[in-house]
């Protein structure tokens, strides 16, 4: 531009009121390596306040006045809910937290009939999965639960989706990553075929405790697209004997190499992630923690209060040596913490859950 076009363009600008700047495009933040930040987590003595882990959970909203759940309560639901404000930046590692209004929600202690499906509403399929290996779980047992699902990786081959969902696979949840540089083969093609399908779907991550979770979260995003219709990121915690890294870190350490890791995808997704984990892991690292986080639970021979006492949980997984139309072999078998119209509600567009 010559120097005698300035003024001009300076009084057309002026004229039409509008000479207004605009925020660049959001900070790519996929793939990028970062320095592992440990020890900066400082846990707070009480639970904070939770998040909502539906697909509307966005980072950024206001802090709203809490009112306690009653005592004695496995899982806390809204009901309808305010629209989304701003959030307050408190929280470990600068991680935003909102603050949502619990409402309880006793645990079904048998099935109910699923009424017929609204408009729009995904229709919710009846368990018809098998068991190698079947396990009486006594009064409160899976079948009391309205809402199946599975959680498939590699191991499963070549998935018939649209048959497996009318077995009772009303969710999936797909390997996608471990460690720093890990994809599973099959996640590509589980994502789009689970989609098609028309199963509600998520994916997660298995964590190596010889690597720096930054680099990790790094990796999951990368690999992981940000589809507002999925349900939330999910880290897998748990001691592996089979993997190189035979390290056991303090509970102290594998707090804080977690919360690196959820806040950055928290951060990316705008969604909670829900941590899974088993009773020995559970046990040397997790109890009594993380109360502002949803927990899915491994419990394949008895109901998970009596495995995790006192601690609420969103997902059940109840066995490993499932067998179903549509997958060849054995595929793990979960539940919803809920009946038919709770599920509708958290994965609906504005749904929230508090004290997981």
């Amino acid at each position: 531009m010559r120097l005698s076009a300035v003024p001009a363009l300076l009084v057309t600008c002026f004229a039409l009121a509008g000479c207004a700047s605009t925020s660049g495009p959001e900070e790519l933040v996929a793939g990028v390596a970062t320095q592992e930040k440990t020890g900066s987590v400082d846990l707070p003595a009480a639970p904070v306040p939770s998040v909502g882990v539906g697909k509307t959970s966005r980072i950024g909203a206001q802090q709203t006045p809490q009112r306690q759940a009653p005592p004695q309560q496995d899982i806390a639901w809204t009901g309808p809910m305010p629209e989304p404000q701003a959030f307050v930046r408190e929280t470990t590692v600068g991680m935003p937290l909102p603050a949502e209004r619990p409402v309880a929600m006793l645990m079904p202690d048998s099935p109910e009939a699923e009424p017929a499906p609204r408009r729009g509403r995904m229709q919710i399929y009846s368990r018809q999965f098998r068991d190698a290996k079947p396990i009486n779980f006594g009064r409160v047992s899976p079948r009391s639960y309205a809402v199946h699902g599975v959680d498939v990786s590699r191991w499963q081959g070549d998935i018939d989706w649209a048959k497996l969902r009318t077995q009772g696979a009303n969710f999936a949840y797909i390997k996608a990553t471990d460690g720093g540089d890990h994809l599973d083969p099959m996640f590509k093609t589980n994502w789009r075929g689970a989609k098609e399908a028309g199963i509600k779907r998520g994916a997660y991550h298995f964590f190596y405790w010889c690597r720096t979770a930054g680099e990790q979260a790094d990796w999951f995003i990368r690999n992981v697209p940000r589809d507002p219709d999925a349900l939330p990121p999910v880290i897998d915690v748990e001691w592996n004997g089979e993997s190189n890294c035979k390290a056991k870190l303090s509970r102290a350490r594998v707090l804080d190499k977690m919360q690196v890791f959820m806040d950055k995808l928290e951060r990316y997704y705008g969604q909670r992630p829900i941590i899974y984990t088993a009773p020995d892991f559970y046990e040397d690292n997790l109890s009594g923690e993380l109360l502002n986080y949803p927990f899915w639970l491994r419990a394949v021979a008895q109901h998970p209060s009596k495995v995790y006492p006192g601690r609420k949980w969103l997902f059940w997984q109840y066995s490993g040596s499932g067998l179903s139309h549509g997958v060849a072999g054995k595929i793990d078998l979960n539940v919803f913490h809920g009946s038919g119209e709770q599920w509708h509600s958290w994965i609906g567009p504005r749904t929230t859950l508090a004290q997981n």
